[in-house]
This record gives C-alpha cells, structure tokens and sequence, in this order.
C-alpha cells in the first residue's frame, strides 16, 4: 500500500532539479488539459494553477514568481516583465515548441510510472 499525503504532510523545499522536474510537470499538465502552450505569450497567472497543481503531486514546496521565472528561463522559455500594475504576477512567459514537446512527454511518462515510482 502506498503512503498517502495527509493535510498537514510537509512539503520538501525544492532544489534546482526539484524545480526543473516541477516545472516540466506544470507545462505537461498545462497542455493535457487541452491549453496551447507553445508560441504562446502567457501570463505567469495562467501558469499558476499548473504550477501549484504540480507542487501538489510531486510534494515539492511551489516556487515563488522569481523562482518560476528563473526556472522557465533555464528551460527555454522566453520571460518578458511587465510592470506591476498590468498583473499581480508581472511576467509574460512563451515556450518554445521543444520546450512544449519536452514537458508533455515528461508528464505523460511521469503519468504512466506506478504510483510507488513515481518520483
């Protein structure tokens, strides 16, 4: 029997690779609920919801906005700052189509592993 999260279960802070893993979840997750994501200028907002999703399955601390950005950054994604009163989250993020193709394949691997392996 595998072990469930509880409510008040803690979350494990997330390193660089932690975040990396958490972000590709998020696009992949993003994308298989019928969302566009390549060549798309996104707001952080619209990304948000995968992200905490992500954090939620994976058990890894979700990043705050400067930690997203910097991670979609090192995985391609182009970030573009907006200024604060545009958005409570004031980044425009687009994905390369690589990037998009990378993500879904990592989560629906990541969706096919057994439950007991899926880290």
């Amino acid at each position: 029997m595998t072990d469930q999260p509880t409510l008040f279960a803690e979350k494990t802070a997330g390193g660089p690779a932690d975040f990396e893993r958490l972000t590709l979840y998020a696009l992949g997750e993003f994308q298989s609920r019928g969302k566009v994501l390549a060549g798309r200028e996104l707001p952080l907002d619209r990304l948000r919801g995968a992200l905490r999703r992500a954090s939620e399955t994976l058990g890894v601390e979700e990043p705050g906005d400067e930690q997203a950005v910097s991670t979609l950054e090192s995985l391609g994604a182009r970030v573009r700052r907006v200024p604060p009163f545009v958005a409570k989250h004031p980044f425009r993020v687009t994905a390369p189509q690589d990037l998009a193709d990378r993500a879904r394949l990592y989560f629906d691997e990541q969706q096919s592993r057994p439950e007991d392996d899926a880290s």
